[in-house]
């Protein structure tokens, strides 16, 4: 079933690096102010502290990222936002909004290497999502146990930099559901 993130229409979810880029290239300029809430609590961290270039450089788009606590037995992500789930894999969800404007959450770095392991969904590619609906269970003491980083990038997809703000200050503890960022 295709999916439409900004112009264009998608019969995939995104499998790389490169598809990212192609996904959060399309998103059309943005009208009204939007509002990015935290997924998982975690403590704020900046997207250069990210131990992947793709996110350390903001090339997908400007956000932070949240550390969640390594012992967390198990973790629930939530929408960042309403809309509709525009890509997903057991590590990664896109959620996009109705003017067009999408949100990445990726869980944890290189987190693709594990194959799912560790992670259960709770929606499905084309799913409309409220704020703070549950998406994924992800169990952080089994990532961090194979030495992957935790480090969970929010990314506002293809933003102008301008255009997002912090709500939340680096260093920082955010309990899910907590104002992360302002996308004008």
């Amino acid at each position: 079933m295709p999916f439409v993130v900004g112009e264009l229409a998608v019969t995939r979810a995104p499998t790389s690096s490169s598809d990212m880029r192609q996904l959060a290239s399309t998103n059309p300029p943005t009208h009204a102010a939007l509002r990015v809430r935290a997924p998982l609590p975690g403590t704020v961290i900046d997207l250069t502290e990210v131990p992947d270039p793709v996110f350390a450089t903001a090339m997908l788009g400007p956000g932070l990222a949240l550390l969640p606590t390594a012992a967390t037995a198990s973790c629930e992500v939530t929408a960042p936002l309403d809309g509709t789930v525009a890509a997903l894999h057991p590590h990664a969800v896109v959620i996009q909004d109705a003017d067009g404007r999408a949100v990445l959450v990726h869980l944890g770095i290189d987190t693709v290497r594990l194959d799912g392991r560790g992670f259960r969904l709770h929606v499905a590619l084309g799913d409309r999502v409220t704020t703070g609906r549950r998406l994924i269970t992800w169990i952080p003491q089994e990532v961090q146990a194979t030495g992957l980083s935790l480090a969970c990038p929010v990314i506002a997809l293809a933003a102008p930099a301008s255009n997002v703000r912090s709500l939340a200050t680096i260093g920082n503890r955010v309990e899910q559901g907590s104002d992360l960022l302002e996308w004008s």
